[in-house]
């Protein structure tokens, strides 16, 4: 919405060779300027830039005037491009944010949310109730001038404090609750605050709107980590945490750090790595992908190395390579997080540890090989079948090929047998629990409750059922757990509710929700709105078992057959002889097995 004459204004004063260069080595050709590619990252001098014809790469087909060069370049919109032109070209384009007649829909949100963000800065630094949260931040070595850079604030434990300061700034209850910043309970009179006795971290959109916060619980409390409510300013799915701060550095290093929470961007921020950004306590996903991808294609992953931390890297890893992205993963010295290592070591030693990282796929195989995954026929298929989606979530055609080059090699399968199985639709298998593996591809929320809808007909309906019933008679769930673990299930929300369940079966729906994600909880509720209404519920439990038994049976001899074409004369034999048990197992299963359950347990 910005004038036509101020463009034109802006475009005619702007120098795109003094521009294009602070970003881009230049030299002059003729009448033109050359210079590798900032879009395909090119090498030689492809790219071409001419005072009154714009820019235009001969490789990559990039082309475009001054406004498209830095939208494309920076990642921003139109209006923020014309702005920063025109600063550099020293015309006044101030009055372009008052063009419009009519406010942004958004205004009032961006509103209270600031206004929300002084007062938790305030309530930290000038109530006695902050001392706590004060205290906090010392421990974990940061100063008040570090903290308000930041914007960090406390919610107090009052329930009404933030709700009667607004309103006295004239924002109505209503306007509160729109934002998430007061929740109704059913049955409350009143609406109360969202964030009680937390640490509160503002977070911010890509130009600067403080759209939503995230709570950190100070002493015992569930969930530890809380955000705001989705809204019209505020979708977790789309954010991360610090991109505001951070996208001028990503762009000038060419490379982002993504690192899992909060304090993380922030002491890496504070030690000058200002390229650093986080997901807001989820899993990375496909909306965050894309949003990296406007800013670099170079991403570098530093996640916790335990199991949980290993799966939100290779998780993160195989959507941002979905995405065309170039991936990297940064270890650190064990026991180490980058909130610690850089406040024990400095920004030179983490730049080494920057340095030394490695592809995530050479990383997804070194820890196949250190686990010994390779050493065995067995073992060397259901490896092959833990790197297959991530050959298949690869876009970049030549990172694929070289990656299935990297695999022939380590696995010993040639790459015409590799370019065979990518080419055959994924199948769902089932992943032992014992191996510490990498996972395979994750997908959408979305699709993911597709999917499960889709498979109720058939083997995951076995899954669906027994949860449901043992959610209801939790007696069972003792004798259940003796007889399958959680590997059997293939759906990752059935398995987990089951993994909780078998950790404690007396464990309260309460305390069962709250560690599960969204969808989880989503599921949960699902399975206890709906009545049980078996006569005979150790029949019942006992015939989903066998279900799950018999497709754990017959998974593997599938793998039998496709193990087959990569065996030995000797290894062939012995494959026989498993099949034949496992068929004698498989018409076992056809007898029930009711002894397993003990009618007079309490």
């Amino acid at each position: 919405m910005i004038p036509d004459d101020v463009v034109e204004r802006v475009r005619e004063e702007a120098d795109i060779v003094s521009i294009v260069g602070e970003y881009v080595k230049l030299k002059r050709v003729g009448n033109s300027f050359r210079g590798p590619c900032p879009f395909h990252h090119g090498k030689n001098d492809n790219f071409s830039v001419t005072l009154r014809g714009g820019y235009k790469c001969f490789v990559c087909g990039e082309s475009g005037d001054v406004f498209t060069f830095i939208q494309k370049h920076l990642g921003l919109d139109f209006v923020e491009a014309v702005k920063l032109v025109g600063a550099k070209a020293g015309v006044d384009v101030r009055e372009v944010a008052r063009r419009t007649e009519e406010k942004d829909s958004r205004e009032p949100l961006w509103e209270i949310n600031a206004a929300a963000a002084e007062f938790f800065r305030r309530r930290l630094w000038e109530s006695p109730d902050g001392e706590t949260a004060r205290e906090y931040l010392t421990s974990r070595g940061l100063a008040r001038e570090d903290a308000d850079r930041f914007g960090i604030g406390y919610a107090p434990a009052d329930r009404e404090a933030i709700r009667d300061s607004l309103a006295s700034l004239g924002f109505a209850p209503d306007r509160q609750l729109a934002a998430g910043l007061l929740v109704a309970r059913e049955g409350s009179v009143e609406p109360r605050a969202r964030f009680r006795h937390r640490l509160m971290f503002p977070i911010f959109d890509g130009a600067g709107h403080v759209v939503g916060f995230g709570g950190r619980v100070l002493g015992d409390g569930e969930p530890k980590y809380l955000n705001s409510a989705e809204s019209e300013v505020f979708a977790k799915r789309k954010l991360l945490y610090g991109l505001n701060w951070a996208k001028q550095a990503i762009r000038k290093a060419d490379r982002l750090i993504i690192v899992e929470g909060y304090f993380d961007v922030i002491r890496l921020m504070l030690a000058g790595i200002t390229e650093a950004v986080a997901p807001l306590g989820t899993a990375l996903t496909e909306d965050q992908a894309a949003l990296i991808r406007k800013y670099t294609k170079n991403v570098f992953l530093l996640y916790d190395s335990d199991r949980a931390g290993l799966k939100a890297t290779f998780r993160a890893g195989d959507i941002l390579l979905a995405g065309g992205s170039s991936v990297r993963v940064i270890t650190l010295p064990s026991g180490e997080d980058p909130d610690t290592f850089v406040a024990k070591f400095g920004t030179d030693a983490f730049e080494k540890v920057a340095d030394a990282s490695i592809d995530v796929y050479d990383r997804k195989i070194q820890l196949l090989e250190r686990g010994g995954w390779f050493a065995d026929l067995r073992r060397k298929r259901q490896a092959l079948d833990k790197l297959l989606p991530t050959l298949r979530a690869t876009a970049d055609h030549l990172t694929r090929d070289l990656y299935v080059s990297r695999t022939s090699e380590v696995a010993g399968v040639s790459r015409d047998q590799l370019v065979r199985e990518l080419s055959v639709a994924p199948r769902e298998r089932r992943v032992p629990a014992e191996t510490g593996a990498p996972p395979a591809a994750p997908e959408p929320a979305v699709r993911r409750r597709e999917r499960r809808a889709d498979r109720r007909a058939v083997g995951v309906r076995a899954e669906r059922e027994l949860v449901r019933l043992l959610l209801a008679y939790r007696r069972y769930v003792e004798a259940t757990a003796e007889r399958i673990a959680a590997d059997v299930f293939t759906d990752p929300l059935y398995r987990d509710i089951f993994t909780e369940l078998s950790m404690d079966s007396d464990r309260a729906v309460d305390e069962l929700a709250a560690t599960l994600d969204d969808d989880g909880v989503a599921v949960l509720q699902e399975l206890l709105d709906e009545p049980v209404s078996f006569d005979r519920i150790e029949e019942a439990i006992d015939a989903n078992i066998n279900s799950l038994l018999a497709r754990g049976i017959a998974v593997r001899m599938g793998e039998i057959d496709r193990l087959a074409p990569l065996a030995n004369d000797a290894q062939k034999d012995d494959l026989n002889r498993e099949k034949t048990r496992l068929a004698g197992e498989l018409r076992a299963l056809g007898r029930p097995r009711w002894k397993a359950f003990n009618s007079n347990q309490p």
